[in-house]
């Protein structure tokens, strides 16, 4: 009986030591890593398994495997460490190194940096949007990446497009880039948003306050600079996306990227429909018979756009250089109600919008520790609106004879800068100098004398001085020479000081902006819009301060971001719209102050990313100037949130997107010229997506809701759009609740 008892506990022994085991440690202590995902597949690419390793850094292997697969593939990953990928059999046990990887933390960013840096080591603050979140958003555009983000409101024009402010500020004063080139073709102050696509984007960077030292004019509120995909992992990558809304929005876009050794060649097509929306419209498509013209006119204006963009970069030795060249075509349709008193003929309006852009680039290492970075650009932005006259019986149209009603602008930029910079980190100074050209031009009949142009021509630099380890300052200097304006010298100052997992920064930058060319000559007159330019308009100046504390905390299987940041700017002769009489222009207000405060707290633990943030911004009431019982600030303030969770077992992720925008004062100019009040009323967005993975990762699909709690139009005191000819109590804002659905094939080789 007791020979029997020994045999059975041998037995035992002999069945646990042959059980196959896999251990994840870190490379740097040797410690046990919990939570480790290790993802098994078939020597085909089936999936078999998804383990997670317990306290003890192990996991054991189900003995079943083995059946039916001697031999499987093995992915090792875990937050802030580098994947493994291997090839075991079942009679294999292994322990696994992890490298940590504080890249996948505190991402890369390019923005007015002297090299390749780290967000956490960047002197600046520098906000990131990932991919990852541009397509859990199901994002077609910038407009709907900035919807989430703190500190940024969104406005909506339903011919001009949306627009955006930063820290209360807009128009001109916020810098949009693309791979560093400034974007052209502002109408009203403002870059439509919509225009600016999210096919082949990598990452968006934001840097809040001035960067003028570094990119002079239009760099006073902050600065938002878009990275296109620049490298690929497979010799041939194929992506096909649809991308489809209840409301009548049909999009298609291809990109296909080859690298060839070194070197990445991509060619991208995007084709996005939008076939019009009202406020009454059936929440879903109505295909049924329809009587002739019952909805030929719409809140939301049909638009049709193309875009196409062909891309090469070469590695060349140290250095990368690289060719970017985007053609854009945009058409919005505004048909006109039927006109009394028989209702036989409309209106129309068709705006046509071409960009051309191109742009070579070459950045990265010349020697050890030395840097540079060149880019020259061409940019080509035209605008057709033609009015029409159409015969609703016979569908005859021709176009109308009242002047004002054809007219066709265009705006052209060249750009080029440069700059050689060091990046020793054993080195108590670092520095960057460089040059800046911008040359720009506006033709057309409501321009006057029918062309204008404008040169800034720049030299600037800056230093970072090490004056402790933990201490770091940033001097810069920028000088410039405008063709319209007498440029003042721009200096700014930055400050980093690092404390274990503390980084503070300050700063202060000095800004000037002066008057666009259109703010200047251009004459915008029709049936819907009614601005001029003001050719006695003076340069804007301004001072901006900023400080901000940021922790972080990384354990196993989290990490923790906790920020506060302040601002406050100081705006003189701030140029703004004003009603003068029956017509807009641009004049002159000589004091504008915005200051504040936001939150921001980030967690990832495990599968799940969430983040939320809470801003209050402080405007200044010009009005209390003649008017005592006006305060002399009032406040507006936002909440958002996000939540991200990654069901890894089944490639699925699930996102919440809110954000809610307090009641925004503000203030005009009536036609006696004296400041009042205004107010756009609070509003609540909510959007929901789901993705998943099919086919091997090869197939994506995205549902959701966009806009949850069906917001349409939120009450206003000022006029629907502030340069419109027609006054409302409201203003457009989102089409209402939206149901989506995305599909996307992913081919590699």
């Amino acid at each position: 009986m007791r020979f029997l008892f020994y045999i059975l506990i041998l037995a035992c022994v002999t069945n646990a030591a042959s059980a196959q085991h896999i251990r994840v440690l870190s490379a740097d202590d040797r410690k046990p890593i919990a939570g480790a995902h290790i993802i098994l597949k078939g020597m085909k690419g089936e999936q078999l398994q998804v383990l997670l390793t317990e306290a003890s850094g192990s996991v054991e292997v189900p003995e079943s495997l083995g059946a039916k697969h001697p031999k499987y593939q093995v992915s090792v990953s875990m937050l802030g460490y580098k994947k493994i990928s291997d090839t075991l059999s079942v009679t294999e046990s292994k322990t696994y190194y992890l490298q940590s990887d504080n890249i996948s933390i505190n991402d890369v960013v390019v923005t007015a940096q002297y090299a390749p840096n780290s967000a956490e080591n960047s002197i600046h603050k520098v906000r990131i949007i990932d991919q990852k979140k541009i397509q859990s958003m199901a994002a077609v555009n910038l407009r709907d990446v900035l919807s989430n983000e703190l500190n940024i409101r969104i406005s909506q024009d339903n011919i001009l497009g949306s627009s955006m402010s930063l820290q209360g500020i807009s128009g001109e004063n916020i810098k949009i880039m693309i791979d560093g080139v400034p974007v052209i073709g502002r109408q009203n102050g403002n870059i439509d948003l919509t225009q600016i696509n999210m096919n082949d984007v990598e990452r968006i960077e934001i840097v809040e306050g001035p960067l003028s030292v570094n990119y002079g004019t239009n760099a006073l509120a902050g600065t938002i600079n878009i990275i296109t995909k620049k490298t690929s992992e497979s010799a041939k990558e194929l992506t096909l996306s649809s991308y489809n809304e209840n409301i009548g929005t049909y999009n298609l876009s291809a990109n296909a990227a080859f690298k060839i050794k070194k070197s990445r060649l991509s060619v991208s097509g995007v084709r996005n429909f939008f076939d019009g929306w009202n406020p009454d419209d059936a929440y879903w498509p109505d295909f049924s018979e329809q009587h002739a013209d019952a909805s030929r006119f719409k809140s939301w204006k049909p638009r049709e756009q193309y875009l196409g963009r062909l891309q090469y970069n070469q590695q060349y030795r140290n250095l990368l250089l690289g060719y970017k060249g985007e053609f854009f075509q945009e058409k919005i349709t505004n048909r006109g109600l039927p006109r009394l008193p028989y209702f036989e003929s409309a209106f129309d309006d068709y705006y046509h919008t071409t960009r051309i852009d191109q742009a070579i680039s070459a950045n990265g290492k010349i020697a050890e520790n030395k840097n540079i970075s060149l880019i020259a650009s061409y940019n080509y932005y035209k605008r057709i609106k033609n009015t029409y006259i159409k015969d609703l019986t016979t569908l005859q149209q021709e176009l109308t004879q009242t002047a004002g009603d054809q007219d066709t602008s265009g705006f052209e930029q060249w750009m080029t800068r440069g700059s050689y910079s060091t990046s020793n980190e054993n080195s108590w100074i670092n520095y960057e100098l460089g040059y800046d050209v911008n040359y720009e031009t506006a033709e057309g009949a409501r321009v006057k004398n029918f062309r204008q142009d404008m040169g800034d021509y720049a030299l600037f630099s800056s230093a970072e001085i090490s004056l402790w380890k933990r201490v770091i300052v940033r001097p810069g200097l920028r000088v410039a020479y405008n063709t319209q304006y007498q440029a003042p010298p721009v200096p700014s100052l930055h400050l980093k000081y690092k404390i274990g997992d503390f980084n503070l920064r300050a700063s202060y930058a000095y800004g000037f902006r002066a008057p666009s060319l259109k703010e200047l000559y251009f004459y915008f007159v029709d049936i819907n819009h009614n601005i001029v330019g003001n050719t006695g308009l003076k340069a804007e100046n301004s001072n901006n301060y900023s400080a901000s504390m940021t922790y972080k905390e990384s354990g196993e299987a989290s990490f923790n971001q906790s920020e506060i940041n302040i601002f406050y700017n100081d705006i003189k002769q701030l140029i703004s719209l004003a009603q003068m009489g029956s017509e807009y222009t641009y004049v002159n207000i000589g004091k504008y102050q915005t200051f504040g405060f936001n939150t921001n707290q980030s967690i990832v633990w495990h599968h799940i990313k969430a983040s939320a943030g809470t801003s209050y911004t402080y405007y200044y009431n010009i009005e209390s100037e003649i008017n005592s019982s006006i305060k002399s600030y009032s406040l507006a303030n936002e909440y958002r949130m996000s939540l991200l969770y990654e069901w890894k077992e089944q490639d699925a992720t699930i996102g919440v997107f809110y954000k809610r925008q307090s009641k925004l004062p503000g203030f005009s100019i009536d036609t006696g010229g004296m400041v009042t009040s205004t107010y756009i009323d609070q509003y609540h967005m909510l959007d929901l997506t789901l993705s998943k993975l099919f086919w091997k990762k090869q197939l994506g699909v995205s549902v959701g809701c966009k806009n949850l709690l069906d917001v349409k139009n939120i009450n206003t005191s000022a006029r629907s759009g502030g340069v419109h000819s027609t006054g409302s109590s409201s203003m457009p804002l989102a089409t209402g609740r939206i149901a989506f659905v995305k599909l996307d094939l992913y081919l590699k080789q």
